[in-house]
């Protein structure tokens, strides 16, 4: 599957149509889990049963798409099985909530309702059922046969991301690299290559207390205390928009360069709870956001048909990369100096440390075929 991200530059009539579209869904999700509350016993077919006799009920809701409507059966009991997953992990979980206003971001039209019209000018046309033609700037050519349209509402605006049964290929390159994520430097490879943190949230700190201070201000339910509360979101958006570029294009760069990735497995929310120091560490720790990097690079090496291996990070900080010893290592201190005569920067020592850790874990075998390949490249 692949997705795709276009802009929606719909007309007032219609952005009024997508907004009540939206309020409807919500509606219909609050209803099937008011329904899933009551039930002794949980049944997914007497819920989505009942979805036509509300429609019945309330004719309001024959004004969205039957098939958007029946996705919130899906939407509900997904949130359900992650809900059990979360709770077999060993975490604390509580029920499931309804859907407010501002909670509710996303609507589906899953394999039907949706037609994509080439006009040939600079917007193309969404043609989605019971809402209408909608201007699209699509940008890219989609590749594969649309499967389905998620419809996600932004700040200012509405995206659609069109998922396809296309394929999404990234070419590869042949260094072997162990990585070390870090504060003051991103990443660091073994092969001492350092990419610098952009730390998106602390640049834009001053705007995001000055907005926060105006709001604290504001009476609740204003309409001041809502401009200003979507000032605030629309700084948020742009904060992600641009942690998401860096890495996409980060990613990218090691991938097209690499046939072995070694990454720590790291446990991000302990590495929280358990921070010493300013809260400046702890804000930091957050903005990194090393676990959305690592998906995309894990996802990005699938693709691509790389070896991507998560190892333990024990120690790797701690250990000589050259002959093995383990020392204390203070997060001030920078450098590392053994008494075997190795000194390096700390961050270079451990991104070889895991790099060896993931080749020992990779074993033999991979090793093998990966020499097989090059010597059969080569004499071809």
């Amino acid at each position: 599957m692949r997705v795709y991200k276009f802009q929606l530059k719909p007309t007032k009539f219609q952005e009024e149509k997508l907004n009540r579209t939206f309020t409807l869904c919500r509606r219909m999700y609050n209803k099937l889990l008011e329904e899933l509350n009551n039930q002794k016993v949980i049944d997914r077919g007497q819920i989505q049963g009942i979805i036509p006799d509300i429609k019945i009920c309330e004719p309001e809701f024959k004004d969205v798409y039957s098939k958007t409507l029946q996705y919130e059966c899906h939407r509900l009991f997904g949130n359900l099985k992650g809900l059990a997953q979360s709770k077999k992990k060993g975490n604390k979980v509580g029920r499931m909530r309804f859907k407010g206003d501002k909670w509710f971001k996303t609507i589906c039209y899953n394999q039907s309702g949706y037609k994509l019209i080439d006009t040939g000018k600079h917007y193309n046309k969404l043609k989605l059922s019971k809402i209408g033609e909608i201007n699209i700037r699509q940008h890219r050519i989609i590749e594969g046969n649309i499967k389905g349209i998620v419809i996600k509402r932004k700040v200012n605006t509405f995206e659609a991301h069109i998922i396809t049964d296309g394929r999404y290929t990234i070419d590869s390159g042949e260094d072997i690299v162990g990585i070390d994520l870090g504060v003051l430097s991103f990443l660091t490879t073994s092969k001492n290559d350092k990419i610098e943190n952009p730390l998106c949230m602390n640049k834009s700190l001053v705007k995001l207390q000055h907005l926060h201070k105006k709001i604290s201000r504001t009476k609740k339910g204003s309409k001041n205390r809502k401009r200003l509360c979507l000032q605030l979101q629309r700084v948020w958006e742009i904060i992600d928009n641009q942690k998401k570029d860096f890495f996409h294009k980060t990613t990218t760069k090691l991938i097209n360069s690499s046939k072995f990735i070694a990454v720590e497995k790291l446990n991000i929310k302990s590495m929280v709870k358990n921070i010493k120091g300013s809260y400046h560490n702890y804000r930091n720790i957050l903005d990194s956001s090393w676990g959305m990097f690592l998906q995309m690079l894990k996802f990005k090496a699938e693709c691509a048909g790389i070896k991507y291996v998560e190892i333990s990070p024990v120690n790797t900080s701690k250990q000589c990369s050259s002959c093995g010893k383990i020392k204390d290592m203070p997060t001030n201190i920078r450098d590392y100096n053994c008494s075997c005569g190795l000194s390096l920067d700390r961050d270079h020592n451990a991104a070889i440390n895991i790099l060896g850790k993931g080749l020992t874990s990779a074993g033999e075998d991979w090793l093998q075929s990966s020499m097989n390949q090059e010597a059969t490249s080569f004499t071809a």
